[in-house]
């Protein structure tokens, strides 16, 4: 008889994990509180407007990119186009490519920067040598921090004879590496970095880890992916390849219950239905499982799950519009990234996201879809009256913003939907985006580990490691899903 397996949360690293299992046998049931599948990379529609409600940019999806593999082992296609220009940067005073070819990079960096030509040539030089060795260590994904033998033993497996060039950057920061190349007091450069971090590590040059910032730095040379109808696609494939394999999906279905067994696990939802399996997967926050775990059970959780709870996280505030073809000029690139200012909150970098032309998933002929976002300061929306002026504020910031790019955008706008924190509280259950900042206090062995200790009872999610972002709530999801099955399958 195949064991049974419930997941709390149909984000992307709770559908992995449920995904794989029902693949090999495994009796998946995946519980979602909203009534759609993806969570962060999720969607919604207005009229005949298809949004990405967070995540736009795809990643992994190269020739042994995590999605790669998890999809070919599903026998799952997600259609996708790889970007050799990735994005178009505007600076206030000028507008430069992001191209994959990394020396072409640096080549376009070192014109928009003339006087630290060899600096950067040298910067990025340590950054692509140091994320080239931390992939090594990746390709059979580790997990961090391990707690069993099996897992130290596999984190050794993965050290190559160059691995220990990393050590002396163990414990920097990502300015360690700006400072050693003269480039930290590069104000304009040093925004920039910061705009290419904080939307993976959730955090800026100072407190970023060195070895994840330069993976950070790299990945977009790695492969850049505009996801047809939307990254929410990989969601519902995976869905949908759960109940192809005679697994159950639930939407509208929030968990407010999970209790211990003798005979393994009950949770129950809010309508009062009760299921019961001997694994429990919960996709969701950490810091939202004290909504429907029992104080029993949360006292039980290692000590490192309780030191992040009360973590600060970022928060998001996103404009959803559609707007008419005409007011787009011709060749405009489909990401594109805005830095107004020297802070990384409140509206001074923006991420645009449009859609394709021929994307009719996204809009009907003749139109777009455009998401601009910003990452901004939580504590300051706190109070109702200080929430409607920075609605109101940020609305007005970002439009004005945005017409660097779309001259003509009033003119162009069908409709304007916009997403404030408690917006996106209402739509994915939490009002932090992104998981934990990727600091030397929270990322690699100060990461919390998707094992709790408790058996039958794990984690996935951005909160885990490795991480924010589709691939690393992927890795979660996948560790789950290794670790359930006793390292009996590998991923291609």
């Amino acid at each position: 008889m195949a064991q049974s397996v419930i997941v709390i949360g149909g984000g992307i690293g709770g559908l992995t994990a449920g995904a794989l299992l029902a693949k090999v046998g495994y009796d998946v049931t995946v519980l979602e509180a909203s009534r759609e599948w993806g969570g962060c990379a999720g969607k919604f529609k207005r009229g005949p407007y298809t949004f990405a409600v967070g995540a736009t940019l795809g990643m992994g999806f190269e020739n042994g990119g995590i999605h790669d593999r998890i999809l070919r082992f599903l026998d799952i296609s997600v259609k996708s186009l790889l970007l050799e220009k990735v994005m178009y940067i505007h600076m206030p005073d000028q507008t430069f490519i992001f191209h994959r070819n990394r020396n072409q990079h640096v080549t376009e960096l070192q014109k928009v920067f003339p006087s630290y030509g060899s600096n950067l040539r040298a910067f990025y030089q340590d950054v692509y040598d140091i994320a080239s060795e931390i992939r090594k260590l990746m390709k059979p994904l580790p997990v961090l921090p391990p707690t069993t033998f099996k897992e130290w033993f596999m984190l050794f497996r993965s050290l190559s004879i160059t691995s220990p060039r990393l050590l002396p950057y163990f414990n920097q920061t990502l300015s360690t590496l700006l400072h050693k190349h003269g480039l930290a007091d590069v104000a304009d450069f040093v925004h920039l970095i910061d705009a290419q971090i904080i939307d993976s590590m959730q955090a800026t040059n100072e407190t970023c880890s060195l070895l994840l910032g330069c993976l950070a730095l790299d990945i977009y040379h790695e492969g850049a992916f505009y996801v047809e109808g939307g990254l929410f696609q990989v969601a519902y494939s995976l869905a949908q390849c759960i109940t192809e394999h005679n697994g159950n999906t639930k939407l509208g279905r929030k968990v407010v219950a999970v209790e211990k067994t003798e005979e393994g696990w009950t949770v129950r939802d809010h309508r009062g239905d009760m299921y019961k399996a001997q694994h429990v997967i919960c996709n969701v926050p950490i810091g939202n499982l004290q909504q429907f775990l029992a104080p029993t059970i949360m006292s039980k959780l290692p000590s490192s799950f309780h030191n992040k709870v009360t973590t600060m996280q970022w928060g998001a505030f996103t404009l959803y519009l559609a707007i008419k073809e005409e007011v787009i000029l011709p060749h405009t690139p489909l990401f594109q990234q805005v830095l107004t200012g020297k802070g990384m909150s409140e509206g001074e970098h923006l991420f645009l996201s449009l859609s394709h032309p021929d994307d009719r998933k996204r809009a009907p002929s003749g139109t777009r879809t455009l998401t601009v976002s910003t990452h901004i300061d939580l504590s300051k929306w706190e109070t109702k009256d200080a929430y409607d002026k920075r609605k109101s504020y940020m609305t007005e910031k970002m439009l004005e913003n945005i017409q660097c790019v779309f001259p003509q955008l009033h003119e162009g706008i069908i409709k304007i939907i916009t997403g404030a924190p408690r917006a996106w509280e209402r739509f994915v259950g939490r009002a932090g985006v992104g998981g934990f900042p990727q600091s030397t206090k929270h990322a690699l062995f100060q990461s919390v580990s998707h094992r709790t200790g408790i058996p039958g009872l794990w984690l996935c999610g951005d909160t885990i490691f490795p991480g924010a972002g589709t691939i690393g709530v992927s890795v979660s999801g996948y560790h789950v899903f290794r670790s359930i099955t006793n390292n009996k399958y590998q991923l291609p």
